[in-house]
C-alpha cells in the first residue's frame, strides 16, 4: 500500500532507447513522488527528459528499469492491455494541439473518451455536458472545432480529459498556441480542478506557466536536478 494520498512513487526509473550504435538515456535513475491535489510543473530544455516522464506517467510508455507504484500497486511491468485500462480511466490527458477531431462536434469529441471505456455509463451525453459546463463551454456544444478560437479548443480539450474523472491530469505545453490571455484563463481554469480532487502535472517551457504550480521539477539529461515547492500563484 502507498502512504495516505500518494498517487505516483518513482524509484530510479530509467529509459533507454537505441538510436543507430548509440544508447540514449531519455529518463537516467528518476526518483518522484505525485501526490493528491498537487499542482506541478515539469520544465527543462528540449531533450531533458521531461516529455520522456510524462508519456511514462500516463502509461504511454514503459521503464526500461526502476520501480513505478501507481495507488498503491507496482505497475513497472504490467502489459499493454492493463497500461491502456489505466490510461482510460484514470488518467486525463491535455495537449498543445488540442487533437480534437476536427469532423465531429463538441459534444462528440468530450465524449469520444467513454467509447473506449469498459465501464457501463447510461447518461454519456449528460456527463459530457457536465464537463463542458465545467469549463463555460456547454453553449458551444453542437459546433466544430475549426469554429472555436485557440482557447476555446483548450477549454473543450480540458472538458474531454475531465470526462472519465481521473485522478491525474497530464497536460503537455498546454498554452504553446495560445497569446497570453487565454493562457491565463487555461491556467486559472487548471488551477481551480485542484478543490475537486484532481492532481495536475504540466510539461512546460514557459516560466509564466510554471508559476502557477505549487511544485516545479527541473529536468535535464534524463535526471531530476531540481524540485522545489513554493506558494500557489495568486
Amino acid at each position: 500500500m502507498s502512504p495516505a494520498g500518494e498517487i505516483f512513487a518513482l524509484s530510479d526509473i530509467r529509459r533507454t532507447y537505441k538510436v543507430g550504435n548509440e544508447l540514449v538515456h531519455a529518463l537516467d535513475g528518476v526518483d518522484l513522488k505525485i501526490h493528491d491535489r498537487e499542482f506541478l510543473a515539469v520544465v527543462g530544455t528540449s531533450g531533458s527528459g521531461k516529455s520522456t516522464l510524462m508519456h511514462t506517467l500516463g502509461f504511454m510508455d514503459s521503464p526500461t528499469a526502476g520501480r513505478m507504484v501507481f495507488e498503491g500497486r507496482d505497475v513497472s511491468s504490467i502489459g499493454r492491455s492493463e497500461r491502456a485500462r489505466l490510461r482510460a480511466s484514470r488518467i486525463g490527458f491535455v495537449f498543445q494541439a488540442f487533437n480534437l477531431l476536427p469532423r465531429l462536434s463538441v459534444l462528440d469529441n468530450v465524449m469520444l473518451p467513454l467509447v473506449y471505456s469498459r465501464d457501463q455509463i447510461k447518461d454519456k451525453r449528460g456527463r459530457a455536458l457536465s464537463a463542458l459546463e465545467r469549463v463555460g463551454m456547454q453553449h458551444r456544444c453542437t459546433h466544430t472545432p475549426n469554429q472555436l478560437t485557440g482557447g476555446e479548443r483548450q477549454r473543450v480539450a480540458i472538458a474531454r480529459s475531465l470526462i472519465n474523472q481521473p485522478r491525474l491530469i497530464l497536460a503537455d505545453e498546454p498554452t504553446g498556441n495560445l497569446d497570453s490571455k487565454n493562457r491565463s484563463k487555461i491556467m486559472d481554469l487548471f488551477a481551480s480542478l485542484l478543490d475537486e480532487g484532481i492532481t495536475l502535472a504540466v510539461v512546460t517551457h514557459d516560466d509564466e506557466v510554471a508559476h502557477y504550480a505549487q511544485r516545479r521539477i527541473r529536468m535535464q539529461d534524463g535526471k531530476i536536478i531540481a524540485d522545489e515547492t513554493r506558494a500557489r500563484h495568486a
